[in-house]
């Protein structure tokens, strides 16, 4: 059922056109995706369908008593409010009462013997009992929650800025709605919070609107795809992978369509140049028609643009760190670290939100010190680091002056030069938008610009702090060709899986209390890997809980089939077994240094008996998971050297 209609819908700012005569309409079942680079006038086609501004020609129709929730991407916060205050702020009447309910506990909680409160409680109670809202407020505990957020009485004033979107991402996620439009609602979301709301979106009933940059999201969540275009609006049904097929055949389509328009030009042209007596009607026509095939001239396509700068050498040695820690407030965020960065290294780091992936970038790139052990940088070393704070740029200056105050031309990889305005153009901005000032760019199109000036500086490290917050789908398609090529080191914090996929060999995983744990391959690799280890850690969990039941029922213990009777039923791993096998030696030597700590600790409990009662059982216990380990570790041994045996034959 159609909920919304636009109709030839326009909107310019200035002499720049973002869209012009766009219509299409929305169906209650509509997950949709919008694309388009930084610019393109996403964020204002989402505030005109919001109601937030007007367009400059044609009009939005909605359906009778249609319920919109809206998250933008820079949401106002009311001062003063709570967590919860700010997600219940919504206009409905449940949200309404769970607000007024909010504010008036708060109230009573700084005066707690106030009669005339404690009777307002009861009656909002009571209302909340009849209109079912501790349902919704039990369900926006929990929303927020799974957004990383615990304290629901914390002052939004006093949030960073990536917790205050979550706080409105949850405000809108709660608000009852027919339409819902979020635009960027993973930025500022880790990894498995954004696996989380692609879960939470796919369940939600009614219509999705949303712009994002996270390929892999748009892959699972959306059923059509909007792409805004050099001022027009294109829709491909189906997801990303979708769309991708769909504009390549399009723009074969386009392709086909001007090599016919040359061939016409080229016939006409011959014509013209054999002298065309203009009197004779026909033959005016047929002047005619060349003027008007030499006027069809294809729009530029910014779908493949090449980057190939150069970069400075790079020696030996690059940058070493030597057992480094840090702590803030006490707390430890990096715990004892050491890695040598090798000069082809490409590194993804994850975790969850605050946990010191920024921090561990800024001690590389010598903007924080550690409070423990040291780093050492090469000489030749030349870092580029784009960071995620805001980026101080004089307004006043235009798009092309700023570039050249970083360099005139930059080398490029076959030797050549490139200058500033040709890396421009290849960066998405064309000539007429090089001498705009910056303070009329759009926020995507100033990081993109901040990008572009690191990347001309031709650094030989490249730090890069969360690079896919605020840039658009292209962008970092051009970000990710270029790092193929790039001859340095790539140090990359980032919560886009589709981006680590593309650009990590390594992944660097912040865990509990500062741990980094290091693994070889790129983000759903990592995965892959962490997941087989948890299942082969249940895996020994279980065989020890059966061993000790066993131990105390041998008579309900099964028949043991011994190693080689294995052996000849399996002559090949499956896939969680060849998993279990690359893993069992790090699991046994873990099981063994446990093991080793239990027996220290019982020598040293003395003659506390309660302890080493405690320490014991623990001894027991890893003594029987280890005896398990090695017995599956002998038996995946001997398949391994089967399998071997049978290659060395064949």
């Amino acid at each position: 059922m159609n909920i919304l209609t636009v109709e030839n819908l326009g909107k310019s700012y200035g002499t720049k056109v973002l869209f012009e005569n766009i219509s299409f309409g929305l169906d209650d079942s509509d997950k949709i995706g919008l694309i388009g680079i930084n610019g393109a006038g996403k964020s204002t086609l989402l505030k005109i369908i919001a109601g937030g501004e007007t367009p400059d020609s044609g009009k939005v129709t909605c359906e009778s008593n249609l319920q919109l929730g809206y998250l933008p991407q820079n949401p106002a916060f009311q001062s003063g409010a709570t967590v919860l205050q700010q997600v219940f702020k919504g206009s409905s009447p449940v949200m309404r009462l769970i607000t007024e309910y909010e504010y008036v506990l708060a109230k009573l909680q700084q005066h707690p013997n106030d009669s005339l409160l404690q009777n307002e409680l009861m009656a909002l109670s009571q209302r909340m009992d009849e209109q079912g809202a501790w349902q919704l407020e039990s369900e926006a505990k929990a929303v927020l929650t799974k957004l990383g957020i615990s304290d629901f009485g914390a002052v939004v004033d006093n949030l960073s800025g990536g917790t205050k979107k979550r706080v409105a991402l949850a405000g809108a996620l709660l608000t009852p709605a027919d339409l819902l439009i979020l635009d960027e609602p993973t930025n500022h979301l880790d990894h498995h919070t954004a696996y989380w709301l692609e879960q939470y979106l796919n369940q939600r009933k009614g219509a999705l609107l949303l712009i994002t940059h996270d390929r892999y999201f748009l892959d699972r969540v959306v059923n059509k795809i909007f792409e805004l275009d050099r001022v027009k609006l294109y829709t491909y049904p189906g997801n990303y992978s979708a769309f991708l097929a769909a504009k390549l055949q399009r723009r074969e389509q386009e392709q086909a369509s001007e090599s016919k328009r040359q061939n016409l030009l080229r016939n006409e042209l011959a014509w013209m140049r054999r002298g065309a007596r203009a009197r004779s009607t026909k033959q005016k026509a047929r002047i005619d028609r060349y003027y008007k095939l030499e006027g069809e001239k294809p729009e530029e396509s910014s779908d493949k643009i090449e980057i190939s700068v150069g970069s400075s050498r790079l020696g030996k040695k690059v940058i070493e760190l030597d057992h480094i820690s840090k702590y803030f407030s006490g707390k430890k965020v990096i715990a004892n670290f050491s890695y040598i960065v090798a000069r082809d290294d490409r590194i993804g780091i994850i975790g969850s939100n605050g946990c010191g992936k920024s921090t561990l970038l800024n001690i590389i790139a010598g903007a924080l010190v550690p409070d423990q052990g040291r780093i050492d940088v090469g000489e030749t070393v030349k870092i580029g680091y784009f960071s995620q704070a805001d980026v101080q740029m004089d307004g006043e200056l235009k798009v092309i002056e700023y570039l050249k105050k970083e360099a005139e031309v930059v080398p490029t990889a076959d030797g050549s030069v490139i200058t500033a305005s040709q890396m421009l153009e290849r960066f998405l901005f064309p000539p007429q938008l090089q001498y705009t000032p910056i303070s009329k760019l759009s926020g995507g199109e100033k990081k993109r610009l901040y990008l572009l000036k690191i990347l001309m500086s031709a650094p030989n490290v490249l730090l890069l702090d969360e690079p896919t917050n605020d840039l658009d789908i292209q962008t970092l398609t051009i970000l990710e060709d270029y790092l193929d090529e790039f001859s340095g080191a790539v140090i990359a914090v980032s919560h886009d899986r589709y981006f680590l996929d593309r650009t990590s060999e390594r992944i660097f995983a912040f865990k509990a209390d500062g741990e980094i744990s290091q693994y070889t391959g790129n983000y759903s690799e990592y995965l892959a890997f962490t997941k087989a280890q948890a299942e082969i850690q249940e895996e020994a969990i279980s065989l020890v809980s059966t061993s000790q039941a066993a131990n105390r029922n041998p008579e309900s213990a099964q028949p043991k089939i011994n190693a080689s009777e294995k052996k000849e039923k399996a002559a090949k791993f499956s896939f969680k077994e060849q998993k279990e096998y690359e893993q069992i030696e790090s699991l046994v030597a873990n099981t063994e240094k446990e093991l080793a700590e239990a027996n220290e600790k019982i020598n040293l409990a003395g003659s506390d008996y309660s302890l080493l009662q405690d320490l014991v059982a623990t001894q027991q216990e890893l003594e029987s998971k280890l005896d398990l380990l090695i017995e599956r570790w002998a038996y995946l041994t001997d398949i391994a050297e089967a399998i071997e045996s049978n290659k060395n034959n064949g």
